[in-house]
């Protein structure tokens, strides 16, 4: 179906990014799978092609251009190209809200001209051991000491976390007061007493950095403090949409890049002495999988133009993330399927995007508690 979501600079864009990754990215794939990191200097390169970032104001290193439809092309040509790891959805997604939005004057002259170049890498760190989707859990805490915070604690599951030189924590800064009790400090990599651990040894997405951080003691300074104390729990509400925003677009570009590829496999791979696309179950299988891409599509071009006028809700956030990424776990399975015992390699990318999809589903918030957001909007229990 012809999209109507782009204009032409968006296109210019997309020309941009394919080829960044196709230099910059696909040669390196396997290398990066095996060592479960990408080399930090692809993020110098990515900042120097103006993929990270253009969002920033122009006086802190930014193009000062905010239009999320970039961002979508730059995950549309991620997935096409088959490129692995490159964590720039975050950086440019995940982040804004917190390191534009959020900071003063002061905090952007430390920290934007560094990511927008490259040189800073960011994490988002939320999770922990016991508390994922459920952010009044934490126990990660912050005390004030001075004109310090000293944050003890530990996360998991932190994309990002080897190599980043930023974090954003999460923190209990009145740990008595439940979720208004959270706040947001930005703690640095080499600060004493801030440590990784273990790189997580994840079912998929081998190549992106996923790491535990630990947090013993660290003095952070005040000025480090994102918005305003014990207001954090309702700064991260107030972001999530754009996340779960970022995991519908993904869904759909994986899609259609295991459409494409199995596209491929079925015109030249042969059973019974023709070619498989030859079938009638594979051409039942593909126009249903073909119909779910066109539907998808839709569905996520028209959320990107309500986010884009600010009306895209919690809710409608919800609903997007869980259906897409759903849909997208059934068609990738589809199509692996049509590449009989092949699709079970790992040296096939088909193999690679069920793996790498099927995290789709958990992060963000889980696909269950996206369910109950959008069941507690239809006001069941009549109250």
């Amino acid at each position: 179906m012809r999209r109507t979501l782009f204009e032409p600079e968006h296109e210019e864009f997309r020309g941009l990014a394919r080829t960044f990754f196709e230099k910059e990215c696909v040669p390196h794939s396997s290398e990066w799978e095996q060592a479960g990191v990408v080399d930090r200097e692809v993020w110098r390169k990515a900042g120097r092609a103006g993929l990270l970032l253009w969002s920033v104001p122009e006086e802190f290193g930014g193009a000062g251009v905010e239009d999320y439809r970039y961002s979508v092309v730059l995950t549309e040509e991620f997935w096409a190209t088959g490129s692995v790891g490159c964590g720039f959805g975050l950086q440019n997604d995940v982040m804004p809200p917190y390191i534009i939005k959020l900071t003063t004057d002061e905090q952007k002259a430390r920290w934007l001209p560094g990511s927008v170049n490259g040189d800073i890498i960011w994490a988002l760190a939320m999770s922990e051991p016991g508390a994922g989707s459920d952010l009044r859990s934490i126990r990660t805490t912050a005390r004030r000491d001075g004109d310090s915070y000293v944050v003890s604690g530990s996360k998991t599951f932190i994309t990002n976390g080897l190599l980043c030189d930023k974090a954003v924590v999460a923190v209990k800064t009145d740990p008595d007061a439940g979720h208004r009790g959270i706040s947001l400090l930005v703690v640095d990599a080499d600060a004493p007493g801030f440590s990784r651990g273990r790189k997580l040894d994840k079912i998929g997405q081998k190549a992106q950095d996923t790491a535990e951080l630990f947090f013993d003691e660290v003095r952070v300074p005040a000025s480090n403090l994102l918005g305003q104390e014990n207001r954090g729990f309702y700064h991260l509400m107030e972001s999530l949409g754009t996340e779960r925003l970022g995991a519908g677009v993904s869904a759909v570009a994986i899609m259609k890049r295991a459409l494409a590829l199995t596209v491929e496999q079925v015109r030249t791979r042969k059973a019974f002495g023709t070619t498989i696309g030859s079938f009638q179950n594979t051409r039942f299988e593909l126009a249903a999988v073909r119909t779910l891409c066109d539907v998808a599509q839709a569905y996520v071009d028209t959320a990107v133009r309500a986010h884009l006028d600010g009306a895209l809700s919690a809710v409608d956030a919800a609903g997007l993330k869980q259906w897409t990424t759903d849909t997208q776990c059934e068609v990738v399975d589809r199509c692996l399927q049509l590449f009989g015992g092949y699709g079970y390699m790992n040296e096939y990318e088909i193999a690679r995007l069920w793996r790498d999809g099927r995290v789709q589903r958990i992060y963000a918030g889980s696909n269950e508690v996206m369910k109950e957001i959008v069941g507690r909007s239809l006001d069941l229990d009549g109250d």
